[in-house]
């Protein structure tokens, strides 16, 4: 179905990764929403910003839907790795590594024991990208390998354990790229469900990630984040779809009624720093840490979330209201980590 990694994309590997180090001194999914602004406001972006590899400087390209097929227990998941400028504050954008032009990257929603046969298409015309699912058992050597320049490989592994899980570019070096923007979250869903399937109203996805100052990987090795963000991908048709943008999930609520007992897939992507997820005025029914029902607790009021951690959290919302969602580390949520949802009668 898809073309398999060629022998070009080996042959011109070395000398793109050292490219690189110089240049660092089934889916409902809609399009990302982005300001009307954005593109008056990527007029001067290259000028204000150090550290835009050259052959970035004029890309800026469209968010891509994420392409999905599925036969029986085959799913076919194709991706693009592309440079999109994202308006992570007002006035503030960001020539982003991207998987599909979004940041986080798409949502992927496959079934326990399905075999993922995965395609990224690398449409950055600088340096080689990469996929590492941390839902998968396999060789990374084999099926985590880079993929060049304006080529595009294909890879095959089974998603085997159930739970919400991250995955990133795995591409040297790996901080780089993943607080570039290239991080997203794919879903396995369990084969016999949650024990609480019968109780959810309404589930949502939450994720949070870190920006730092662009493309400098001292300050994202040793400095600490300008802006931490949620943002939350369309698990069901009419959901809002965001990036990881200062206020996303403030302006596009999550939304229950009275009474709902709500589920959030959440997933820290990072890169580096810890999640404290908790949701104001209510407390946690049921926690299942990184998503697999044999993880089961209850009665928590905060998740403690490390870098890549995911979880699955549910409560009740028992009265009509506005709830925040927030980081507890509250310098965290200064910059940016807070969500909203908004509960009707």
């Amino acid at each position: 179905m898809f073309k398999k990694l060629g022998f070009r994309a080996i042959v011109g590997l070395s000398s793109l990764v050292l490219l690189l180090a110089a240049c660092a001194n089934e889916t409902n999914e809609t399009k990302p929403e982005v300001s009307p602004d954005l593109e008056k406001a990527t007029e001067t972006v290259n000028a204000k910003t150090p550290n835009v590899i050259k052959q970035h400087a004029d890309l800026n390209e469209k968010p891509i839907p994420l392409e999905m097929e599925r036969d029986g227990s085959d799913v076919y998941v194709k991706m693009t790795a592309q440079i999109s400028d994202i308006e992570i504050d007002e006035g503030n954008v960001y020539k982003a590594w991207t998987f599909n032009g979004q940041a986080p990257g798409p949502l992927v929603v496959v079934n326990e024991g399905d075999t993922i046969h995965f395609t990224l298409e690398n449409h950055d015309p600088a340096i080689p990208h990469s996929m590492d699912f941390h839902a998968v058992h396999t060789a990374p050597s084999k099926n985590f390998t880079d993929v060049a320049p304006n080529e595009e490989g294909t890879f095959s592994y089974q998603a085997s354990n159930p739970g919400v899980f991250m995955y990133h570019c795995g591409t040297d070096p790996v901080l780089s790229h993943i607080a570039n923007g290239m991080h997203g979250v794919i879903i396995v869903k369990p084969a016999d469900g949650y024990p609480t399937d019968q109780e959810v109203d309404k589930e949502y996805v939450v994720i949070q990630n870190e920006w730092y100052k662009y493309n400098d990987l001292d300050d994202m090795t040793n400095g600490v984040p300008s802006h931490v963000v949620f943002s939350t991908k369309a698990l069901h048709q009419g959901q809002p779809n965001t990036n990881g943008t200062v206020g996303a999930v403030i302006h596009s609520p999550l939304e229950a009624k009275e009474g709902d007992k709500v589920r959030i897939y959440v997933n820290n992507v990072g890169p580096n720093e810890v999640s404290s997820f908790h949701v104001i005025g209510t407390m946690f029914d049921d926690v299942y840490i990184d998503g697999n029902p044999a993880n089961h607790y209850k009665g928590m009021q905060t998740i403690m979330l490390p870098a890549s951690g995911g979880a699955v959290v549910e409560f009740t919302l028992k009265e009509a209201g506005d709830y925040k969602f927030v980081t507890h580390q509250f310098n965290h949520a200064t910059k940016g980590a807070a969500g909203l949802i908004k509960v009707t009668k």
